[in-house]
């Protein structure tokens, strides 16, 4: 066959590939966009609910939404790195830390309502935290871990291994050398772990339907062992067990959730363009 015929045949497969990703996704927001854009305005948003959750706004919902999102990162990045960090630099190439690596590996794909259950029996339960924020919060955090224990597993090994001698060489010590030549060249890539993390914390049902949702709350949370609503929940909530909610309430809070996971997904993405801006090599 003739070089240039079979790149163009290349080309169209792999523009059909693409294609049929995208293509159902932009159906899907303009679906979205289209019967839900009617129901967004300020009361919507930034207004309590009232009558049952069948009149006034979201707000407990989206606040609710970025308490859980925010604890679950502050567990789960320092945790997660600090893992990561060993498991790369310190712990020798052995059966036992293989091992480890591949568990962590197959956490990333245990469904969520696993982890929901582990919550509820850990958390909820055991440690008597009960449904609130503190429990969701360390649940999700639970469950993105694996994910930011991999991606920063594959920034720091993605530094060269140059840098590390040239600082030994120089006298750093080993956790001087992690700090100042390492995690700095490895931090876009830590970031983009995060990012993944964000979006699946902030989308999930199951963990927060166990450890910490309510559907109707016209207050805000005072404290971490409140329970709160959560965007997920209530959209399901919405959709499928209350009667007579307006087609565009259902559509407009999935857009409001759909808005927010971008809005974080594009500051931490912002965030990350700037580190790697100043990486030299």
């Amino acid at each position: 066959m003739n070089p240039r015929t079979a790149q163009k045949i290349a080309f169209t497969l792999l523009f059909g590939a693409t294609a049929l990703v995208v293509l159902p996704v932009l159906v899907i927001l303009g679906i979205i966009v289209a019967k839900g854009v009617s129901a967004i305005s300020g009361e919507f948003l930034f207004s309590m609910p009232r009558a049952g959750m069948t009149a006034g706004g979201i707000l407990p919902a989206i606040l609710g939404t970025l308490y859980l999102v925010g604890g679950a990162v502050l567990f789960a990045v320092p945790l997660g790195v600090l893992a990561a960090v060993y498991l790369v630099e310190y712990a020798r190439d052995t059966r036992l830390s293989r091992l480890i690596k591949l568990a962590i590996v197959n956490l990333a794909g245990v469904p969520s309502v696993v982890y929901g259950l582990f919550g509820l029996g850990i958390f909820v339960t055991f440690f008597g935290f009960g449904a609130s924020i503190l429990a969701g919060s360390l649940t999700l955090g639970i469950m993105i871990l694996p994910v930011i224990i991999t991606s920063t597993r594959e920034a720091l090994e993605s530094v060269p291994r140059s840098f590390r001698v040239v600082s030994l060489s120089l006298g750093a010590s080993r956790w001087q050398t992690i700090r100042h030549s390492v995690l700095p060249h490895a931090l876009p890539g830590i970031l983009t772990g995060t990012i993944l993390g964000l979006g699946r914390a902030a989308g999930e049902t199951a963990p927060i339907l166990f450890t910490v949702a309510a559907f109707y709350l016209p207050r805000l949370p005072q404290s971490v062992f409140d329970q709160t609503m959560a965007l997920p929940y209530h959209l399901y909530v919405i959709s499928t067990q209350v009667p007579g909610i307006a087609e565009n309430t259902r559509y407009g809070t999935a857009l409001v959730l759909l808005a927010l996971v971008l809005l974080l997904n594009l500051a931490a993405i912002v965030l990350r363009s700037r580190f790697r801006r100043k990486k030299k090599w």
